[in-house]
Parts: C-alpha cells; sequence; structure tokens
C-alpha cells in the first residue's frame, strides 16, 4: 500500500519574489500574488498547508485599475463602535496609504481562516522601489497581463 506524500519542513523551501506594481492592473496582480503565496505554483502544493512562497510587492503607488473605479471604489473600514463606519474613495486611499489597496486585494484571495492569516503575513508590500529584504536575495517575477486590456 502506497502512502500519501506530504510536504515537509525539510522538503518546503520557501522562495522570495520581488513583483512591480507599477502600471499593473490591481486584481490581475493579486490574483497572481494570491497564488504564489499560497503555492498553488508548486508540485508540492497542499491545500491545509502553508507550501507557498513569500512576495514583495514595490511600487504599490502606481497600481492601475480600470473604468471609473478610481473614483466610484469605495473602502471601508469600522473602529468597533457605533457610528464608527469610515469610507474612502480608491484615489484618496491611494494618496494617503497605497500599500493596503494591494493587502486588502490579496487578503480577499486567500482562505478565510487561520491558514489564510498565516500565508497572509508572507506577504510585504512597498509603496516605492525600495525595500529591505536584499538578504533574501528575492527573484524578480513578472506578472503576465495584457497591456491595454
Amino acid at each position: 500500500m502506497t502512502k500519501t506524500y506530504l510536504p515537509t519542513t525539510a522538503t518546503l523551501d520557501p522562495k522570495w519574489f520581488v513583483v512591480d506594481a507599477a502600471d499593473q492592473r490591481l486584481g490581475r496582480l493579486a490574483t497572481q500574488v494570491a497564488m504564489i503565496l499560497r503555492g498553488k505554483n508548486s508540485p508540492t502544493y497542499t491545500p491545509f498547508m502553508d507550501t507557498g512562497d513569500f512576495v514583495i510587492v514595490i511600487n504599490a503607488e502606481k497600481v492601475a485599475v480600470t473604468g471609473k473605479k478610481r473614483e466610484q471604489k469605495v473602502y471601508r473600514r469600522h473602529s468597533g463602535r457605533p457610528g464608527g463606519m469610515k469610507t474612502e474613495t480608491f484615489a484618496k486611499l491611494q494618496g494617503r496609504i497605497p500599500e493596503r489597496i494591494v493587502e486588502h486585494a490579496v487578503k480577499g484571495m486567500l482562505p478565510k481562516n487561520s491558514l489564510g492569516r498565516q500565508l497572509f503575513t508572507k506577504l510585504k508590500v512597498y509603496a516605492g522601489p525600495d525595500h529591505p529584504h536584499q538578504a533574501q536575495q528575492p527573484e524578480v517575477l513578472v506578472i503576465n497581463t495584457i497591456p491595454g486590456a
């Protein structure tokens, strides 16, 4: 009888990837990043384990959206107090905290459980082109998008 293969920490060696978000569509970027965080791009993928890699997203301030989403897309947060709902458009949030836009999009594509929270810690988002993770020797990852789409 053969046993089911189960990856161990010895066989898993997480890689680090850098993704440039400049002029990338937000949703297409987020789906690719979520796939890498989840580990679905590797042959050792296991649904209930963290088999993914680390992802560094740079230039989050230059991420693009199509149509009228810049003025119409609304981000909400709540303080937990009565009447504590705050709303903010995409354009205002991009000017104030551009990292939160990419984080919000990717987090929505991860599982809604403790595994998803663990995977989310492997995402590092920075507004500008610099990041403090040079020691990990990250590979540059090109996200395939259709130009003009």
